[in-house]
């Protein structure tokens, strides 16, 4: 596990935008080896380093010029819970459309669409608040990488 920077918020604002398309996708479609590709992403970059998900380079190099330099940074940590619970959601919902038990691959698909959606649109990131109250109330729980 790599010990990631602290992050330009607007990285993970855009990373949610991306995340939210592939959820809409896959409830259009049911086409579950699309959400287990980014339950992928989610271990990958809740369980490694957020630098992982394909969407860091793609922000990095095409976006954040664009936008141009910000001083603002947040602690990785509750990003990487927060790709954790995605990962969950994810991984629940591709079990579900995989094994015929379609409503429970769309009731996880939506929940993680409104998750990346309250973080695309108005910077409320739940699994970060997640980690936050955890990291208060039951600090056992959650490490601080």
């Amino acid at each position: 596990m790599v010990k990631d920077a602290p992050v330009d918020p607007r990285g993970p604002r855009f990373t949610a935008w991306m995340t939210a398309a592939v959820l809409v996708v896959v409830l259009l479609t049911g086409w579950w080896p699309l959400l287990a590709a980014q339950a992928a992403v989610f271990a990958a970059s809740g369980f490694v380093s957020l630098g992982l998900n394909p969407w860091s380079p793609v922000f990095r190099s095409l976006v954040a010029p664009r936008l141009g330099p910000t001083t603002e940074r947040e602690d990785a940590a509750p990003l990487r819970f927060a790709q954790g619970v995605g990962f969950a959601f994810a991984l629940v919902g591709t079990l579900g459309y995989a094994t015929g038990l379609t409503g429970l691959g769309v009731v996880a698909t939506s929940l993680a669409l409104v998750a990346a959606l309250l973080n695309a649109a108005f910077a409320f990131c739940l699994g970060c608040e997640m980690f936050l109250l955890l990291r208060r109330f039951a600090p056992a729980l959650v490490r601080q990488h």
